[in-house]
């Protein structure tokens, strides 16, 4: 594999062909004064990272024009950063070709944010003709959704364009010659672009906002962090936490990579920063190469799941559910939790088995520890401390910046006062700002492109009612299985993460499944409804409607079996109107959010499940060991992903009280370490044949929600395999060390 110089170490060319291009360092401080081009370059990208904190914080532009201006620049530094011309890229006529074409699709997008008043007022001046277009604001628009089309192509693959162009199609002519559900249709060209341009569901609409407002102010905050040395920091302070732990190279992988989720949220930007450091740490400490690759290629896709960051899942959340940033973050914290530490688990019997991280000490930098831990600890304290207070993430997010600079500068004044050589902090001053801003900007490029052109299916999913035909295909296939429907969403997940970015991959998924999957769930409250019986002669009359000998027990009650079987018969239509009836308004916004929830954790799977992991790639690049071999490595390690989910669709994890959600998650952690040693056929020593009922009932009891009993029970047999086994494994021979793959 070739290995591009301007890349992390390690990183094969194949894989970062989706991370990075070849003029990623114009977007540096490396070299900025070597043209005037590149200044000219470099002091654009400050400038729009510093008008992002500025127009979350004191300007105040219409929705649209900050949304325009946001894909503007975006779309300006994609075409110049990510050069489709090849080793033409860097010809004098290449270089003039992307700016040309990047200052185009700026206008343009600037042109249609002006030209929407003057649109609107035409329109209604000639009240029954369609929406009144110049031909600049054709132009205009069809450049933008061009360039939609070709940018996302080049931050992130083919997937995106065609889902686009197959969106545009179906709203324009081909969804009047589908049959069933899937049938709509077909609008005038006019309508469908003013509907892309300027709907809310459009390219300008809500998930732009997400980016301009709060997804892009986040990323600057991370390259701030960085910047200042917080995340060595986090590597520093891994060390001192596990480094006497065995294993402890492959708990600093975990560990680093948890808090590094918490600056990025970026699985690939999390294995390519942390990684190059834990890798070869955990192979020197006798771990196999594809073993290290996994875990960090594991532990680094929890860094999405992390709060407060989450990736731009929490944001996408807060917006399509209405419920509080805060709240998300909030109800994400011990599933974050409970996902570290079944990556843990793993890390933990496999040093067991291969009798490997004894004895090895890992050295700390007390000097980077002490150095980071300030600009780490203070600029996120005031963030959270914000985002608990309910301030917008992005008002929080510009004042964590401005927190983390002031400390910077106090504590580099500390630094002189004490005059000590291990108490090194970084001082933010204007090269380090500048650096830390263009590191944001580059950062945030892809999204800043996928969802202002996800936007225009997003358009077209709302426009035609496909999203309620898909929905429909879920409840029909599931049979009203809530079980089904998951691992439908969980396939659909991986189909699409194989081509898409993990937030593309869920913002679609959550388009289209969500409510289904949310009905779903509502669903178990309606069953218990049917078994008591409905007394209101108003709810019990829906049912009449339904063609299903169970209707006309309603009113007198009926049995489990005979309940869900009802539900099953309900059409899709009629059960949208019946379940606002029957389940309260706060029930039903959980139930979105255990939904939106359980699709954001599948979308993440992508990163980690073959045959396209890109996160695993990268990893295995670093470690070389093979890349396939590392991506079931990483699978394998990964099942977090699989066995949250089912807790949030069957527990109350995220709607429970505290005591409840402490009781789940730590009886959680023993179903969890029970599926681990069967999977790995391994516990704290080698399992006897008698010992797997015995994991297999400990599992159940331990994830019964609630169920003091079960719970107790389930615990105690976990805990008496462990205790066996261990003494089990003093009775036999240790294996060998080995680093093979």
């Amino acid at each position: 594999m070739t290995q591009n110089p301007d890349l992390p170490d390690g990183i094969p060319e194949d894989v970062a062909a989706m991370m990075a291009a070849r003029r990623e360092r114009w977007l540096t401080l490396d070299g900025v004064t070597e043209s005037p081009l590149r200044l000219a370059i470099a002091a654009l990208a400050i400038a729009f990272g510093a008008w992002h904190v500025l127009t979350n914080v004191y300007l105040t532009e219409p929705g649209m024009w900050q949304n325009a201006i946001h894909f503007a620049g975006f779309a300006f530094f994609a075409s110049v950063i990510y050069s489709p011309w090849g080793k033409a890229a860097d010809t004098p006529r290449g270089i003039a070709v992307d700016i040309a074409y990047g200052l185009l699709v700026a206008l343009s997008a600037l042109w249609i944010a002006g030209a929407e008043t003057g649109l609107y007022e035409r329109t209604l001046a000639q009240t029954g003709l369609s929406w009144q277009f110049r031909t600049m604001d054709v132009i205009a628009g069809l450049v933008l959704i061009f360039a939609a089309l070709d940018l996302s192509k080049r931050v992130s693959g083919w997937v995106i364009p065609i889902l686009i162009i197959i969106s545009l199609s179906y709203i324009l002519f081909l969804g009047s010659y589908l049959p069933g559900v899937f049938r709509a249709a077909a609008l005038p060209a006019n309508d469908v672009l003013f509907r892309t341009l300027f709907n809310d569901e459009g390219m300008f609409g809500i998930l732009a906002t997400i980016s301009s407002t709060n997804i892009t102010l986040f990323m600057i905050f991370g390259g701030f962090l960085v910047a200042s040395g917080a995340a060595d920091f986090v590597i520093e302070l891994s060390k001192v936490v596990a480094g006497r732990i065995r294993g402890g190279a492959a708990f600093v992988a975990v560990l680093s990579s948890a808090l590094t989720g918490t600056i990025s949220g970026s699985a690939i930007a999390n294995t390519a920063s942390t990684g190059v450091i834990t890798i070869p740490l955990m192979k020197s400490n006798g771990f196999r190469p594809k073993f290290a690759a996994g875990v960090e290629a594991a532990a680094s896709t929890g860094g999405q799941l992390m709060p407060p960051i989450m990736g731009a899942g929490a944001f996408v959340m807060a917006s399509y559910t209405s419920i509080p940033y805060a709240t998300i973050v909030t109800v994400s914290i011990v599933p974050a939790f409970l996902y570290f530490l079944s990556v843990a688990f793993i890390v933990r019997i496999e040093a067991i088995k291969h009798n490997v991280g004894e004895g090895i000490s890992l050295e700390v930098d007390r000097g980077k520890m002490l150095s980071g831990g300030l600009a780490f600890v203070l600029p996120l304290a005031v963030m959270i401390w914000l985002l608990m207070s309910g301030v917008t993430p992005s008002y929080a997010a510009s004042w964590a910046i401005a927190t983390l600079i002031v400390v910077s500068w106090g504590a580099t004044l500390l630094s002189k006062l004490v005059g000590t050589g291990t108490f090194a902090p970084v001082n933010m001053g204007p090269s380090k700002i500048a650096e830390a801003t263009m590191m944001g900007i580059r950062s945030s490029i892809l999204t800043g492109v996928l969802l202002v052109a996800i936007g225009i299916m997003n358009n077209a999913i709302v426009t035609s009612g496909v999203g309620n035909g898909f929905s429909l295909m879920i409840a029909q296939w599931s049979q009203g299985s809530l079980v089904l429907a998951i691992l439908l969403i969980g396939l659909a997940s991986l189909v699409l993460g194989m081509g898409l970015p993990v937030t593309a991959a869920y913002i679609i998924l959550a388009i289209l499944t969500a409510p289904a999957l949310a009905g779903i769930l509502a669903d178990g409250i309606i069953v218990q409804a049917l078994m008591d019986g409905l007394t209101d002669p108003v709810q019990s009359a829906m049912f009449m409607l339904v063609d299903s000998p169970h209707a006309l027990k309603v009113a007198e009650g009926m049995t489990r079996e005979e309940a869900v079987a009802l539900m099953r018969a309900i059409p899709f239509e009629l059960a949208v109107t019946i379940r606002p009836v029957l389940v309260d308004p706060a029930l039903q916004a959980t139930f979105l959010l255990t939904a939106h929830l359980i699709i954001f954790w599948l979308s993440q799977d992508s990163n980690v499940t073959p045959p396209v992991c890109l996160a695993a790639f990268a990893a295995a690049g670093i470690a070389g060991s093979k890349p396939m071999a590392t991506g079931f490595q990483s699978w394998k390690i990964a099942k977090g992903l699989y066995i949250v989910p089912l807790m949030f669709a069957y527990t109350p994890l995220i709607s429970g009280s505290f005591a409840e959600v402490l009781q789940i998650g730590v009886f959680g952690l023993f179903g969890i370490y029970a599926t681990n040693a069967l999977i790995q056929m391994y516990a704290e020593g080698p399992l006897k044949a008698w010992h797997y009922p015995l994991l297999i009932c400990g599992a159940v009891g331990s994830y019964w929600a609630l169920n003091w009993t079960a719970n107790l029970i389930g615990a105690a047999l976990v805990l008496a395999v462990i205790v066996l086994s261990r003494r089990g494994m003093g009775a036999s021979t240790h294996p060998t060390k080995s680093a093979t793959p």
